[in-house]
């Protein structure tokens, strides 16, 4: 991270988050204090490092959890030496709040109040005009390492649902499929939608538990019942919940392998 001596200029911050409610509740803290001007808003991570790049504001407010190009996505492509100071907000789980936290990183956990905004705020500050010592940029690569590691196979998903956080085992998931921009995630009787491509959704989860059936499909292995012909070389994969998916000729092959069965 390189420091700026912004004396007694104004902190230029920059609001990533792809929910608007989200950037707004950190805007209308931020309204108020004279020492900090907002110069932009992000949706996404691909506007956040063209924003970063562009502006060069002096703090980011970075949402973890966003689809296609996350937050620590966002901070590889930029390069934790040419980031500025980062507050990471997030609705993650206690495993990924005690990387932030030995690494020594500025964490906002969703949903949070005025006054542990105002702390981390203040804390930032003090780093962006040089009163805090500490090499940030090994901080960053890595607090990147250590969650990266992990969201390789995560335990639980983090799905946002009007202004919610729901917590999801990913072993409780039966099926998933594509539906639009996002990806329906089948829970027994329940279903959430996951703002996620299903080529990004595959390449998180373990390929001995979940396989892709369809371009558009994905199933958990273990509540597979069988499988039975169709028609045009397709088949119908029978979850034991009695549901019936569409696979495609292309992953036939592969599904009867993993479950043993002739082809």
């Amino acid at each position: 991270m390189v420091m700026r001596d912004v004396g007694p200029t104004k902190i230029r911050a920059l609001i990533v988050d792809d929910e608007p409610l989200a950037r707004r509740r950190i805007k209308s803290l931020l309204v108020h204090d004279q020492s900090v001007d907002v110069i932009g808003e992000c949706s996404d991570g691909s506007k956040a490092v063209s924003s970063i790049s562009e502006l060069a504001p002096d703090l980011v407010f970075l949402d973890v959890q966003m689809p296609a190009m996350d937050g620590f996505e966002v901070i590889k492509t930029i390069g934790a030496e040419r980031m500025p100071t980062v507050i990471f907000v997030t609705a993650y789980d206690q495993y990924a709040l005690k990387a932030f936290e030995v690494n020594a990183i500025d964490y906002l956990l969703k949903p949070f109040d005025r006054k542990r905004f105002q702390k981390t705020l203040e804390r930032a500050k003090a780093m962006i005009r040089g009163l805090q010592n500490g090499d940030v940029n090994n901080q960053l690569l890595t607090l990147l390492g250590d969650l990266r590691r992990e969201q390789e196979t995560p335990e639980r998903f983090v799905i946002k649902s009007g202004g919610r956080v729901v917590f999801l085992r990913v072993e409780e998931i039966d099926w998933m499929r594509t539906v639009g921009n996002y990806v329906r995630l089948q829970v027994g009787r329940d279903s959430h939608l996951m703002r996620e491509t299903m080529n990004g959704m595959e390449a998180k989860l373990n390929p001995e538990k979940f396989m892709r059936v369809h371009r558009s499909t994905i199933v958990n292995l273990d509540r597979v019942k069988e499988v039975q012909p169709w028609a045009k070389g397709e088949y119908v994969v029978i979850m034991r919940d009695g549901t019936r998916l569409v696979m495609s000729r292309r992953y036939r092959e592969r599904l009867n392998e993993r479950l043993n069965k002739p082809a």
